[in-house]
C-alpha cells in the first residue's frame, strides 16, 4: 500500500509581501523559497500542524484562515522530480498574530538559511518549491487561480514554453 504525506502550509501575505522560508540548493547553485511547512505529527490535525511549522521554520504566531490551495505530488506522474513520496499539501490563508516578528529560528534546518518578505510583484523572478507562483499572485490579485494543483501539471506547462 502506498504511503501519503500529508503536509500543512501556512500562505501569508501582509502589505504586499509574502513570508518565505529560504534554503540554499543542495547543489550551491543559489536559493529556493518554500512556505512554511512541513508534515503532521501523529494525532496532530492540518491546522494544528500549520500553527506549529510557522513556528518552526519562521519564529512566528498566526491565526489560521481558510484553506487557499491544495498541492499534489504524485511520484510517478512526475517523474520522481521530489523523491518517490506521495503528498498532499494543504495551504491555509494565515495571518500573524499582533507583535509576531519573523526571523529564522536558533535550531533551523540545515538548509535553510533565512526567512523573508518577498514583494509579491517579485514572486515570479524567484524558485518557489512547489512552483505555485502564478497561482498565489492570481490568489493575492483576486483572480480566477488553481486552487487544486498537481505537480504533474506543473512540470507540463514548463515544458509547453
Amino acid at each position: 500500500m502506498e504511503k501519503i504525506r500529508l503536509r500543512a502550509c501556512a500562505l501569508i501575505i501582509e502589505r504586499g509581501s509574502i513570508l518565505l522560508v529560504e534554503f540554499k540548493n543542495d547543489n550551491d547553485d543559489g536559493v529556493h523559497y518554500n512556505l512554511p511547512a512541513g508534515g503532521l505529527e501523529p494525532g496532530e490535525t492540518l491546522t494544528e500542524a500549520v500553527v506549529r511549522e510557522a513556528k518552526e521554520e519562521a519564529c512566528v504566531e498566526v491565526e489560521v484562515g481558510p484553506v487557499a490551495f491544495v498541492y499534489e505530488y504524485q511520484p510517478m506522474k512526475s517523474n520522481y522530480i521530489y523523491g518517490d513520496t506521495h503528498s498532499v499539501g494543504v495551504t491555509f490563508e494565515c495571518k500573524l498574530k499582533t507583535g509576531s516578528c519573523p526571523k529564522i529560528p536558533d535550531n533551523p534546518d540545515p538548509q535553510q538559511i533565512g526567512v523573508k518578505w518577498i514583494p509579491i510583484s517579485e514572486l515570479c523572478s524567484i524558485q518557489l518549491y512547489p512552483e505555485i507562483n502564478e497561482d498565489i499572485i492570481n490568489y493575492y490579485n483576486g483572480d480566477k487561480y488553481r486552487n487544486y494543483v498537481e505537480e504533474q501539471e506543473i512540470q507540463q506547462s514548463k515544458s509547453l514554453i
